[in-house]
């Protein structure tokens, strides 16, 4: 019984639990929800860019 529950404690353990039928699917569904909320959020993170708005103009040279 001691060897049951150090397996069920290792990476390994875990793997096969979370590969399991039921499990699986919560597994996936967890995956594809911080994906999408990890996209989304890098997303927000871009400055907003207006495509119709030209550059600002550049300063003029200075003459000499």
């Amino acid at each position: 019984m001691q060897n049951q529950s150090d397996q069920s404690l290792s990476l390994g353990g875990l793997l096969r639990w979370a590969t399991k039928p039921p499990q699986a699917y919560v597994v996936y569904f967890l995956c594809v929800v911080l994906v999408g909320g990890a996209s989304f959020y890098v997303d927000t993170l871009k400055p907003n860019r207006h495509p119709g708005l030209a550059p600002p103009p550049a300063s003029a040279p200075m003459s000499k």
